[in-house]
């Protein structure tokens, strides 16, 4: 184009401007290459760290042949009743593995150094997710009335927000029907002071008069205890508990002379080993 100047030759550095020192990896549009190794290298694991952290050389294999047990003595409390003081107990615990466990479960009443309610659990356990058991075995009841074994068939374990929950059905005797309900949750008031509310519902497929036991939902308890955690394992606790009987099991009550609603305060202790 005329006027204008073509010189096809290098452009000379402007006065004043030395480019040898610039660091070109900053201006915009220039990528530099992302490191192919950690500055800092991770050391590989060794047996000295996993001494470190299990006290056992073997340790802990997910799914091993390693046998565990745990024992829960949920509740071992004293009652405040219309029909005096009594001990209350609710005992349960597993042996086995991280899929196939046997479970034991256990509760009772005594009311005056009588025994009123009192039975035995013996379960198989079985994983079926990370948080759910399928449970089947036999349920022994010695108390009231004569002594009844069930069959039972079941699942436990944490719902959502951890409840913890159990729903078993039991075939009895005879052709009775059975099915438990019950569930409870930890809030942690501070890291030792902590309330559980919890709820069990008890209901039965046939009128039992000799056992006192109507047809539908039978009983159900409301508690809320406070419990204060001098050591993970033991735990003194205080509380109230709601208990009704429902239907013909409270017509049953009544006519026994009993009532059948009525609160209570409980004082008691809980530990696991």
């Amino acid at each position: 184009m005329p006027g204008m100047d073509h010189d096809t030759r290098a452009p000379q550095q402007m006065p004043g401007h030395d480019m040898r020192g610039m660091d070109h990896s900053a201006m915009p549009g220039l990528q530099v290459a992302a490191p192919l190794q950690s500055r800092t290298p991770i050391a590989p694991l060794t047996d000295a760290d996993r001494r470190a952290v299990y006290p056992s050389a073997a340790g802990h294999v997910l799914h091993g042949k390693s046998l565990n047990s745990f024992f829960l003595v949920e509740r071992l409390e004293w009652q405040d009743a219309e029909r005096g003081t009594s001990l209350g107990w609710e005992v349960n615990g597993w042996i086995g593995g991280d899929r196939d466990r046997l479970w034991l479960r256990s509760e009772g009443e005594r009311t005056r150094g009588v025994t009123e309610h009192a039975e035995l659990q013996a379960l198989w356990g079985h994983a079926i997710s990370p948080w759910w058991d399928l449970v089947s075995g036999l349920r022994q009841d010695f108390k009231p009335g004569t002594a009844q074994t069930w069959a039972a068939l079941g699942l436990q374990g944490m719902a959502l927000y951890n409840v913890e929950s159990q729903v078993t059905a039991y075939l009895g005797e005879g052709g009775q029907s059975a099915l438990r309900v019950e569930a409870d949750y930890d809030l942690l008031l501070t890291q030792r002071l902590i309330l559980q509310p919890s709820a069990q519902l008890n209901l039965y497929g046939r009128n039992d008069p000799q056992r006192g036991q109507g047809a539908g939902l039978a009983e159900s308890e409301i508690g809320l205890r406070l419990r204060y955690e001098l050591r993970r394992e033991f735990a003194p606790y205080i509380g109230v508990t709601w208990n009704r009987s429902h239907g013909r099991t409270a017509d049953y009550a009544r006519n026994d002379g009993e009532p059948d609603n009525g609160a209570r305060l409980v004082l008691g202790l809980r530990m696991w080993f």
